[in-house]
């Protein structure tokens, strides 16, 4: 049985040999928000060896498809996953690789799943990774209705708008205009 999920990221990456350059950035950066950086060099041996499989020698006439590239901490372990949008060619796990911690596994939606598990260092298990702490994003905070006060304020004349705008707009060693 598996252990339950503490986190996860995940990337859409087109299945393309760039995949592996974007994908080894994406692992450097999750492992050291998630500071387990002494994972890092394995990790993205073991990323590496996984999209190169998927990504293998692409023809370039073919129009490429997606992949879709995930970390996980579960139990006691760092879970590399990788979807392919293709039911073949059949997806093998490289040699280098290859154990009772990595396979692949064909999904309900007919896609591949190739994956590897990094055990995580000792001592440690999901649920003690210092996790970071998300706060709103700009964009949920830009789509956010304005404040009560603002949108019931009838004195917010389109004039009264306008003065307030040019002057977020000016320098601010510029003299207001009037």
């Amino acid at each position: 049985m598996r252990d339950q999920t503490v986190q996860v990221d995940d990337l859409k990456l087109v299945a393309l040999p760039s995949a592996i350059n974007c994908a080894d950035l994406f692992v450097r950066f999750t492992l050291q928000e998630w500071r387990v950086e002494t994972m890092i060099p394995e990790v993205r041996r073991t990323t590496e060896a996984l999209i190169t499989s998927v990504v293998g020698n692409p023809d370039r006439k073919a129009t490429p498809t997606m992949l879709l590239f995930r970390i996980r901490l579960t139990g006691n372990v760092l879970a590399i996953e990788i979807e392919d949008d293709r039911q073949t060619p059949t997806l093998v796990v490289p040699r280098a690789i290859a154990g009772p911690n990595s396979g692949v596994t064909m999904l309900s939606t007919g896609k591949q799943l190739i994956w590897a598990e990094v055990p995580l260092p000792k001592g440690m298990d999901a649920t003690v990774v210092p996790l970071p702490r998300r706060g709103t994003t700009r964009a949920a905070a830009a789509a956010a209705p304005p404040p009560a006060e603002i949108a019931a304020a009838d004195d917010l004349s389109p004039d009264v708008m306008e003065r307030i705008l040019e002057g977020l707009r000016r320098d601010h060693g510029d003299p207001p205009r009037i």
